[in-house]
């Protein structure tokens, strides 16, 4: 029987099951995981169905594609014995800033090995997930990683040289977009707003404004110069921004994550 093995049942790992089951591309009976001992792996077999091992020979004798769902450290928790039963298949990998040639010196028998970058929205089906193989897919590999990785939500092929920035865009850019509602919130509580109703808008608005943008087909700056009146309040704001340097904030923030996310790769 063809099984999907992952190693790793934390949130992201438990999105992509669940997404997977969902579109039906496998099985509850298809799927195992291993977890870290740290009860994620049992939580998940009990709420979904699929197998749990902690017996890793278990775990990978039968799987066709495994699935490296754990922390970036624990890769060097994968000894020979472990990466000769990967021989042969198919490695995901959702590792954050773990290149493929260290993934390749893992698992050197591999059938192909892929690098990818999700975000956390992929919880919610909500996602974008770049991914680079170490050689190229084909027939049902190719399939098989688009509709896995599918699972958490939309899924772009790019060059590994680009997953740093990616990372440092998609992967860490939701934490960016918390921090700036964060940051509405507290700008409308210092406008004189409760603190929950300062929130809700801050939220609301949002949320609002991202689904018009994501359906309207126009560039930002067309929807911005929309809301902005010659002359009245939204221009004031928008004059603040630009004095504050607000562009240029966010572009050292993302060249910051990217030359971190390249550190990390060269000292794994």
């Amino acid at each position: 029987m063809s099984r999907l093995a992952f190693l790793g049942a934390g949130r992201m790992a438990s999105a992509m099951v669940n997404g997977i089951l969902k579109e039906n591309l496998y099985s509850a009976n298809e799927i195992i995981c291993a977890d870290a001992d740290d009860g994620t792996g049992s939580r998940l077999s009990e709420a979904t169905g699929i197998a749990y091992s902690r017996n890793l020979e278990e775990l990978l004798q039968n799987a066709d594609t495994v699935v490296l769902a754990f922390k970036p450290q624990q890769l060097s928790d994968i000894g020979p014995r472990h990466a000769e039963l990967a021989t042969g298949r198919l490695i995901i990998s959702i590792l954050a800033g773990m290149p493929l040639a260290r993934l390749q010196d893992r698992f050197p028998k591999a059938r192909n090995v892929v690098r990818s970058m999700p975000n956390t929205p992929g919880q919610i089906g909500a996602g974008i997930t770049c991914y680079s193989p170490a050689r190229e897919l084909e027939g049902e590999d190719a399939r098989s990683v688009e509709s896995i990785l599918g699972s958490l939500g939309v899924v772009l092929r790019v060059d590994e040289t680009e997953l740093d920035a990616v990372t440092a865009l998609s992967g860490s850019g939701p934490a960016y977009l918390f921090e700036f509602v964060a940051a509405l919130r507290d700008g409308g509580i210092s406008a004189g707003l409760p603190t929950e109703m300062a929130y809700r808008l801050a939220l609301e608005t949002t949320l609002g404004a991202s689904r018009l943008l994501a359906g309207s087909g126009e560039r930002p700056e067309t929807l911005r110069d929309w809301v902005s009146s010659p002359g009245g309040t939204t221009l004031a704001g928008l004059k603040v921004m630009e004095e504050s340097d607000f562009r240029g904030i966010l572009r050292k923030t993302i060249l910051a994550a990217r030359d971190r996310s390249l550190e990390l790769a060269s000292a794994s």
